[in-house]
């Protein structure tokens, strides 16, 4: 599927429209009863309370740079432009950033400074635009948005989530995102509420990726291989967990599209909270057998775009 090669990003017209800033301000405004994400904690993040995500009024960033370990769509030749937020709505007990996502980190960052890292990325020579662990501070980022166009930015926006995100929230970015990028975790709410102490996350994860494959469609690479717009979707194989995967691959072909773009990461190894009795059941890390098996059920339900790179080149040493 390939795309033209002067692509422009759609933000670009809606900030001259003046439509970007009217959402930003929108979505500002809504801080003051927080439902920037599905827990609806409706707090004042204005006046800097904080409950689920423990942010009040802005973002913190805990690190930014070119990435060479994303999809080889995204990270081309110079890396995609990573920034990673501290703090997350979801505590996945198995979180392989853990220090990051639910641990006090990061340094605070206002719409100015936001912006200023975006532009910075692009200097530096970076493909888009990837901002990681976006859920919460949607408000926070279109308010930057503003900033970094008027300096220049050009490069197309990955969203890259953990699917638990508010349609509302998805709904101020249509138009704004240009790469959506969920990782659906678990299909059952007895597991999701287990490992992501959320057992509405299933619901909301399937909602929520119909949402942006509505925005944006299949994933389209243009003809050197890069991703300019699309849905591409993220599924971390589990130890033990291979009907959740059928589950998730029959979704994505069934009801949002055969094209679905995928990526069945098979990179899992204990992290965070697993490495009690509590959790023994998931305290190993994946064999090669199993994803194979992942692959197995992705193609039998229809799928066939993967992520290029060969399953055994994900796979994190024994």
């Amino acid at each position: 599927m390939a795309f033209e090669e002067d692509y422009i990003p759609r933000y670009i017209a809606l900030h001259r429209s003046g439509e970007l800033e009217r959402r930003a301000e929108r979505a500002v405004a809504g801080l003051e009863r927080c439902r920037a994400c599905p827990w609806e904690c409706g707090i004042n993040r204005l006046k800097g309370e904080t409950k689920v995500c423990r942010l009040g009024r802005y973002a913190r960033v805990s690190s930014y740079f070119p990435h060479q370990g994303e999809e080889d769509c995204l990270r081309g030749w110079f890396g995609s432009g990573a920034i990673f937020f501290a703090s997350c709505n979801l505590h996945c007990v198995f979180c392989q950033n853990y220090d990051i996502s639910q641990q006090p980190a990061g340094v605070e960052a206002g719409p100015e400074r936001l912006a200023e890292i975006m532009l910075e990325l692009q200097a530096r020579g970076c493909h888009n635009i990837n901002w990681v662990t976006p859920e919460h501070i949607v408000p926070q980022l279109l308010e930057a948005l503003p900033y970094a166009i008027e300096g220049g930015l050009h490069l197309p926006i990955v969203y890259n989530t953990s699917a638990f995100d508010a349609l509302e929230s998805l709904q101020l970015l249509d138009g704004i995102v240009d790469i959506y990028m969920p990782d659906f975790k678990y299909w059952s709410e007895k597991k999701a509420k287990r490992y992501l102490k959320s057992a509405q996350y299933p619901a909301t994860a399937r909602a929520a990726i119909r949402e942006m494959h509505r925005q944006v469609g299949n994933l389209v690479i243009d003809k050197q291989g890069l991703a300019r717009r699309g849905l591409l979707v993220r599924h971390l194989v589990m130890p033990s967990a291979l009907d959740e995967t059928a589950r998730i691959m029959r979704f994505l072909a069934r009801r949002i599209s055969v094209d679905t773009y995928v990526n069945l990461m098979g990179q899992y190894f204990p992290a965070g909270k697993v490495n009690t009795e509590k959790y023994a059941e998931i305290n190993r890390r994946l064999n090669e057998q199993e994803l194979a098996a992942a692959y197995t059920l992705a193609t039998q339900a229809g799928l066939h775009r993967f992520d290029q790179r060969a399953p055994r080149r994900q796979m994190m040493p024994f």
